[in-house]
């Protein structure tokens, strides 16, 4: 099955990918120039992440880190360009290595192009990273 090409089912297709944990699918969903932001990242993490690849080598250990179990509270906003949605939602689950609970809070920023993700700003909550199990980016926290 191919991968729906709207932005709104596009992310809907996104988020079941993380939470089967299939990384590689959900990293194919991007444009080989993508473009991946995080304006609101703590010192040590990444602020941004250009092309396909660098968004592969960021995502590749997830799964390992954190057990998404569900993404409640999902709210996907029109905007006046047909090709970007800014999405509000929660992530929760559990940190692997400590298996506390996680439940972060996103707000994000989403522009879709020939059914691939071009660009995506990712308003998550730094807060919710102060468990050093919830680093799974190789930062230097």
């Amino acid at each position: 099955m191919s991968a729906p090409t709207s932005p709104t089912d596009l992310y809907r297709h996104s988020l079941q990918l993380l939470l089967d944990k299939d990384i590689h699918a959900w990293v194919a969903l991007w444009a080989e120039d993508g473009l991946m932001e995080f304006p609101f990242a703590p010192d040590g993490w990444p602020r941004r992440l250009e092309g396909k690849e660098a968004i592969a080598a960021y995502m590749r250990h997830y799964p390992d880190h954190i057990d998404l179990h569900d993404f409640p509270d999902l709210r996907i906003h029109q905007t006046t360009d047909p090709q970007t949605i800014v999405v509000e939602m929660r992530g929760v689950g559990r940190l692997v290595e400590s298996d506390a609970p996680f439940d972060m809070t996103y707000i994000a920023v989403v522009t879709v192009h020939d059914g691939h993700i071009t660009s995506y700003r990712d308003y998550w909550n730094p807060l919710g990273v102060q468990e050093p199990s919830a680093d799974f980016t190789g930062s230097s926290r």
